[in-house]
């Protein structure tokens, strides 16, 4: 599983990932920055 899907090495879930506000963005950094800022 992808960092941030699962609870961790605690074990325990983060609350904040399942705020409404809050969302993931998985990928390459590069490459997921670049096509972001291409959208901006």
């Amino acid at each position: 599983s992808k960092r941030g899907q699962g609870t961790g090495y605690s074990g325990i879930e983060n609350p904040l990932f399942y705020k409404d506000n809050t969302r993931m963005f998985y990928g390459d950094a590069k490459t997921s920055l670049e096509a972001l800022l291409k959208l901006l």
